[in-house]
């Protein structure tokens, strides 16, 4: 049995393994890959060699750290979690059954996508999932942002902070209905779409176009710098979903030291109910929830 099992090999999964292993923890690291968000990164034509996420040194070191230690990983993906008697049980899809004295679940989100032709081809060269971590590189730039709920309107609030020209497609502009929809409806730099269908993206090595077509059936045409998919986050908490209590959006609910409702079982990162979203925010909270479970699993080592 391990002391501590952690679902989840993104930056607050990473964090939270290499913090457990220098507590001396018996851990195990359950995940398909390693570094989650940071394996990707946007390429635009008139930036070189850009990064962002000024987070990405650290999770490089613990991810070289954890790929030397091959007997703290296990690359698989997790089906479910179960709580019995004072320990947990982890299955995963291969079929293993391994058990623990504590979780931490770390296990991200993912993006709701369009699932258009282009979108595939031109992720990540022109087309993103993260204004809130590109935004400032679309200085006089002109950019689309494709949703109308709140994480599409925080976007489109802090792109055109810096954006020459910010066109947001929404299928409900019902949901402009907020301060801030209000703010962006107001703003010359804002440029509202409605009641478009989107039918393709298209580019050369980039992706340059996107194309709508109207409730007449008519096709637009849109040019832009860049664009930004802004729909949704589904968090990955399948494999939890009958064991920990879950907010309205389907996010772990935990506690400013990552617990949660079940005793034993921790979160971290953009899974939870926490700010989140950055990857130095996920290195801090993994950071928190690898201590919180040490504390947890101190009386039981």
């Amino acid at each position: 049995m391990y002391d501590l099992i952690i679902i989840g090999g993104g930056p607050a999964g990473l964090t939270a393994a290499i913090y457990a292993i220098r507590k001396r923890l018996n851990i195990l690291l359950l995940s398909k890959d390693l570094g989650g968000k940071t394996n990707y990164h946007l390429s635009l034509p008139w930036v070189e060699d850009y990064q962002v996420i000024k987070g990405l040194e650290i999770v490089n070191k613990f991810r070289t750290e954890l790929e030397y230690l091959d007997f703290a990983r296990h690359m698989e993906a997790v089906e479910t979690v179960l709580k019995t008697n004072q320990h947990f049980t982890v299955s995963t899809k291969g079929g293993a059954l391994l058990e623990s004295k504590a979780v931490i679940l770390v296990t991200g989100t993912r993006q709701v996508r369009m699932n258009v032709p282009g979108e595939k081809q031109y992720t990540m060269r022109g087309l993103c999932y993260s204004a809130l971590s590109y935004a400032p590189l679309f200085i006089d730039k002109t950019v689309m942002v494709i949703g109308d709920a709140d994480l599409a309107q925080r976007s489109v609030g802090e792109l055109a902070m810096v954006a020459r020209e910010v066109t947001m497609v929404c299928t409900d502009d019902k949901l402009l209905d907020s301060p801030l929809g209000y703010k962006l409806q107001r703003s010359q730099n804002v440029k509202i779409v409605t009641g478009c269908e989107i039918v393709e993206v298209q580019g050369d090595e980039y992706a340059r176009k996107l194309i709508l077509k109207d409730r007449h059936g008519k096709i637009k045409e849109y040019l832009a710098d860049g664009m930004f998919v802004e729909m949704a986050l589904t968090p990955n908490t399948s494999m939890v979903k009958d064991l920990v209590e879950l907010d309205k959006l389907g996010r772990i609910v935990i506690d400013s030291a990552c617990c949660t409702n079940v005793t034993g079982l921790f979160a971290a990162g953009d899974v939870t109910n926490s700010y989140a979203e950055q990857v130095l925010v996920a290195v801090g909270e993994g950071a928190k929830a690898a201590l919180s479970a040490y504390e947890y699993l101190l009386p039981r080592i």
